[in-house]
């Protein structure tokens, strides 16, 4: 529970520091927003089974959430992810190279892929853009193989 915190935590002095510098804030449509306008909440659903998620307001989110909801046959790779493999390329001004958490929501850019982690190796990545995280669940991954996932805004 404490990394998730953290990582929320982080994730929000990030989103303030960016919108700081912008000299603004960011505006969504109200019905796109979670409580926090930081933040998008959004429903994937496996099977009969609804996990939650929070995006974090940006480009490449705000890509993706434009195109819910959504329905993409993910592969389970490397024992570790769930991957959808997009034909063209996402924004993803704020990429970089970092590890991971079980449970992130990420776009790696060279092959348009996006990524739920669903297990820990340690590695660090490059070029990935992180677009949030599965609240809870994640763990479902584990035995679906390749398997359809849909991604829709969370009814208010």
């Amino acid at each position: 529970m404490t990394k998730k915190i953290t990582y929320i935590l982080t994730t929000f002095i990030k989103c303030c520091a960016l919108v700081i510098t912008l000299g603004g804030t960011m505006a969504l449509s109200k019905s796109t927003l979670a409580d926090e306008p930081d933040f998008i909440k959004v429903d994937v659903i496996v099977g009969n089974h609804t996990l939650k998620a929070t995006f974090i307001n940006n480009d490449t989110s705000k890509a993706l959430v434009s195109k819910f909801p959504l329905t993409i046959p993910m592969m389970d790779l490397y024992s570790r992810e769930m991957c959808y493999r997009f034909k063209d390329p996402l924004p993803a001004n704020e990429a970089g190279t970092s590890g991971y958490e079980v449970g992130d929501i990420v776009y790696w850019t060279p092959r348009h892929s996006f990524v739920v982690m669903y297990e820990q190796n340690g590695e660090v990545i490059s070029n990935l853009q992180k677009i949030g995280h599965i609240d809870s669940g994640v763990e479902l991954f584990r035995t679906t193989g390749d398997t359809d996932v849909t991604f829709k805004i969370q009814d208010q």
